[in-house]
């Protein structure tokens, strides 16, 4: 495996390029449109246009790839997103912000079908949940070292937009100079998410909830701590230390759902969090390390629910529909990430910045609300009879759902098929044929 995983070098180095320049961004224009004096649900309408990009690119990017191919495919929305990263700060218009943070998600969510199909494409039933949790701890780690990288700059100045050009146009080149081939991409199926909330509406209320909760938090969070008067370098280690949490409590999470029902651990999780969100609500900048703790344990459990959520759908799906259903749960994700940051900008423009962590508390007893409705209204499922649980992440495209190892109707792609039937070890083979482009149809 570790040989497998150094073959896969030139993507994971492109996974931290990518997602650490796109999460320094994010939190950079919430903290350039704080200091230009933008009022917060100005900011909110602005910075949500990313989520609908990266929606509508979910949709439509597939096609695109199938198309040109890999590589080409890569390099256009690679460099279209460091473009976008440049024009920024040559006009500071809130329109002109506006479209290019659609261009930015719909970028981003390119991006993301390529490296994730690669992924998908050297996976096998053995190796997947390896490669499925090497994935998001890299993903995750690239985007709280993008926090850090406010400390690089004056947020007035145009030096931080270069650096994420930089970044952005860098992940080009570990691709450019390797040799893997690239795969097909097969369309995903999909659910209605009526249908799919008939069958399991918590899963499908979780992700939504999930997608306010984490979808506002990035847009609004540098705005947030803007706003309560904290500086450039403690607002770069308030966003990392929150995204570091919610990847060090995906592990006890874990362990908790396989061993208690799931819907349960969601009530319990909802609860705790609006707890957490109350209190950031009623601390303030004067008590900076019990503020970072608390937002820690808010994000932490937040980013929790997604996770829990997925793993309660699957619970009630048929192994063939494990995939449908995990797209309908990315885009009630992404529904909810349109909705976030909208509503809970307008709390903080009439309830000043703590309004950002009533709104989070009200979502968050809403879910605790209804999940408890259901526990009391519908049968449960045994919990010898629940599925392991996995870790998965909203922030990333459907190629890699499939990749869950949940997902029991998952097969070798046929390069590693053919690599196993000569007799070659896969890892081998993944070095030795490197990286080519798919040719274009």
């Amino acid at each position: 495996m570790t040989r497998m995983v150094a073959s896969l070098f030139a993507l994971l180095l492109s996974i931290v390029l990518l997602n650490g320049g796109n999460a320094f961004l994010m939190t950079l224009l919430g903290i350039r449109l704080s200091i230009e004096s933008v009022a917060p649900d100005t900011i909110g309408m602005v910075l949500v246009c990313y989520s609908i990009g990266f929606v509508l690119g979910t949709l439509f990017v597939q096609k695109v790839v199938s198309r040109v191919g890999h590589i080409r495919a890569f390099a256009v929305f690679a460099t279209i997103a460091a473009v976008a990263s440049l024009l920024y700060p040559m006009a500071i218009n809130m329109v002109f912000w506006a479209i290019l943070r659609v261009v930015s998600g719909f970028s981003m969510a390119g991006v993301l079908v390529v490296i994730e199909s690669w992924f998908s494409a050297r996976a096998t039933n053995a190796n997947r949940s390896t490669l499925f949790a090497v994935y998001q701890v890299v993903y995750l780690l690239a985007a709280v070292g993008g926090q850090l990288l406010i400390n690089v700059g004056n947020p007035a100045d145009y030096v931080p937009f270069s650096l994420a050009a930089i970044l952005l146009v860098l992940a080009l080149v570990p691709l450019a100079l390797t040799r893997m081939e690239a795969p097909e991409i097969a369309p995903s199926p999909r659910l209605s998410v009526v249908k799919l909330a008939r069958e399991s509406f918590t899963g499908v209320a979780g992700a939504l909830i999930t997608g306010i909760l984490i979808g506002s938090f990035y847009a609004l969070g540098p705005v947030y701590a803007t706003l309560i008067g904290l500086g450039v370098s403690q607002t770069a280690n308030f966003m990392a230390c929150a995204i570091l949490a919610a990847m060090l409590l995906a592990w006890p999470i874990g362990i908790l759902c396989d061993r208690f029902d799931r819907r349960r651990i969601m009530f319990w999780i909802s609860v705790l969090a609006a707890i957490a969100a109350l209190v950031v609500s009623l601390l303030g900048s004067h008590q900076l390390l019990a503020l970072t703790l608390a937002v820690a344990v808010f994000t932490g459990l937040s980013a929790s629910i997604y996770p829990v959520a997925v793993a309660i759908t699957n619970d009630r799906m048929e192994s063939s529909r494990i995939v449908a259903a995990s797209a309908t749960l990315l885009l009630s994700y992404g529904i909810g990430s349109v909705i976030g940051p909208v509503v809970l900008s307008k709390l903080i423009q009439l309830l000043g910045p703590e309004g950002l962590f009533y709104g989070y508390a009200a979502a968050l007893i809403v879910l605790a609300a209804a999940t408890s409705y259901r526990i009391t209204h519908t049968e449960d499922i045994a919990v010898e009879d629940q599925e392991h649980f996995v870790p998965a992440m909203p922030e990333t495209s459907m190629v890699l759902a499939e990749m869950d190892p949940r997902n029991a109707e998952f097969t070798d792609s046929p390069e590693v098929a053919a690599d196993a039937a000569n007799g070659e070890p896969d890892e081998g083979s993944i070095a030795k044929d490197g990286l080519q482009d798919a040719p274009a149809r």
